[in-house]
């Protein structure tokens, strides 16, 4: 579990054992089970990354909603997207093996997660992680109920594949920003586990 959760659940259980003794069963019921779930939303599974360093894997944990070709910065390329509702694992890890070059965070605002046009217009982290193949890009998203998005990384850092980089606060959205050097092996429609489904594969070698 992501240790900020604490800080969240352990009030709103404390104050639910507190209404049981008056007998305010009803606030006693919605408080303890507000607890309970800020504990399943803040888990943080372990995940069995692939050991080929030929594949791009998950940054998230959720539905696939887009696969499109898309320009960053004057390169070519292809962006995935991927929905987070508030029952997926929200921790991001880092699809690649690499150097954060650059975390610019751009504010914006904030469409609902599943529209096309959060990924550029709604409030964002964009995290530039430099491959010896090419930069990757991985855009964390806030959502129309996410209002939170938190990267525990900072430029410099070495990040291994499947690394937790990350995470969103309720609902969101993914982008990972590859170039054409990477071929894209996911479906839409397709659900991902963060660290472990493989979105592409380098079709260039070091």
């Amino acid at each position: 579990m992501v240790r900020e959760g604490y800080k969240f659940a352990i009030p709103a259980l404390a104050l639910g054992l507190l209404c049981l003794i008056p007998g305010w069963n009803w606030p006693a019921g919605i408080l303890i089970f507000l607890g309970l779930f800020i504990f399943y939303f803040f888990r943080d599974p372990n995940r069995v990354v692939p050991s080929d360093a030929s594949v791009v894997v998950a940054p998230a944990d959720g539905r696939v909603v887009q696969i499109v070709d898309q320009e960053f910065e004057s390169r070519l390329g292809r962006r995935i997207s991927i929905f987070l509702s508030i029952w997926d694992v929200h921790v991001q890890r880092a699809p690649v093996a690499g150097r954060i070059c650059k975390v610019q965070y751009r504010p914006g605002k904030f469409h609902g997660a599943y529209r096309s046009a959060a990924s550029h217009e709604n409030e964002q982290n964009v995290i530039y992680i430099d491959t010896p193949r090419a930069i990757v890009i991985v855009k964390q998203i806030a959502g129309a109920i996410a209002r939170r998005v938190l990267c525990w990384k900072q430029e410099g850092d070495e990040v291994a594949m499947g690394e937790r980089i990350g995470m969103i606060r309720f609902g969101s959205r993914v982008d990972v920003w590859l170039p054409v050097e990477a071929e894209v092996t996911v479906r839409r429609g397709q659900f991902a586990k963060a660290g472990e489904t493989i979105l592409a594969k380098w079709t260039s070698t070091i």
